[in-house]
């Protein structure tokens, strides 16, 4: 290849690992279980716990275009056909209602409501759709967040304050309204959606990483300040998941030049990678969980990072 290419790559590779959060995603889309695992798989969901929870899962810009695969559609796909009931939010309510049509097609039960989650009256609205349609809520699914590209000296203020807006105010006033509801549930689980930005640093990427490790933050203050309550909060730290975020920035070629970089499992990720560790958190099988961070990469966090090979 030539080196213009690897040059591209590098910027792909960043754009990956800062875009993998803001879209909810399509459960079946890059599945690689078999039926029966599924089927397995739904049969535990069910004994943990899941059946006849209500939860709500919000992003921004879900699914890119309507039918993507992705993180939060394919949890909400995942628990609804293990029994949950959802609220889909998503400020284009379209997209949201596509996420709940996929519900609906595999007997699912969901409604979908537009918000901007940076907005106060928008999250108090969303929690008492859930209360009103379906009398409780279970679970939040955090799963909204932007990117940019700057470094501490060079990135606008403008774009700093939007994205600590987007990625961290966001999630602060979605758990300021559902943990009341929750607490009025008996209690309940809230699941912040960062990424391995929010465990590690990434030069140039000053804005994102520091909202990263403040969703992380803010998941354990909320943990430690609401277990009493039955709440626990934890954090999802995806690395590279291929998603139609990611595809939208590199072709077949450029996913294999990055998946071969993860030094532990050499590939990128797959969105129901993440759905599965989004259940778990949402289940009684993660009952001693609270405040903890789940990286989920690859191994990318257990080395010093992506690799040649």
């Amino acid at each position: 290849m030539e080196d213009g290419y690897y040059a591209w790559m590098i910027v792909a590779t960043a754009l990956v690992l800062m875009m993998t959060t803001p879209a909810l995603a399509f459960f079946y889309g890059g599945m690689t279980r078999t039926k029966s695992t599924l089927n397995m798989m739904m049969m535990s969901f069910t004994a943990m716990g899941v059946v006849g929870i209500a939860f709500i899962l919000w992003g921004w810009s879900m699914g890119w275009g309507g039918d993507g695969i992705g993180n939060g559609r394919a949890a909400a796909i995942l628990l609804a056909k293990a029994g949950a009931r959802v609220v889909v939010v998503d400020r284009d309510k379209a997209l949201a209602g596509r996420t709940v049509e996929m519900i609906r097609e595999v007997e699912g039960e969901a409604i979908a409501l537009e918000a901007d989650v940076t907005q106060a009256r928008d999250c108090a609205a969303m929690v008492q759709a859930a209360l009103d349609t379906f009398g409780r809520l279970d679970l939040l699914d955090n799963n909204v967040g932007i990117g940019s590209r700057g470094s501490v000296v060079d990135e606008p203020e403008e774009t700093w304050r939007r994205v600590m807006q987007v990625n961290v105010e966001s999630m602060f006033l979605a758990a300021k309204h559902a943990i009341p509801a929750m607490r009025r549930a008996g209690g309940g689980s809230i699941v912040n959606i960062s990424s391995i930005e929010g465990v590690v640093g990434t030069p140039y990427c000053a804005a994102y990483t520091a909202s990263k490790f403040g969703v992380r933050g803010i998941t354990k203050v909320a943990a430690l300040e609401h277990g009493k309550d039955g709440i626990r909060v934890n954090s999802v730290h995806p690395g590279g998941i291929d998603t139609p975020m990611t595809r939208a920035v590199m072709d077949e070629d450029g996913k294999k030049y990055v998946g071969k970089r993860v030094p532990g499992l050499k590939r990128m990720g797959e969105a129901e990678e993440i759905a599965n560790v989004v259940a778990f958190l949402a289940s009684d099988d993660a009952s001693y969980c609270t405040g903890a961070e789940f990286v989920v990469d690859g191994g990318v966090t257990a080395s010093s990072g992506f690799v040649e090979t």
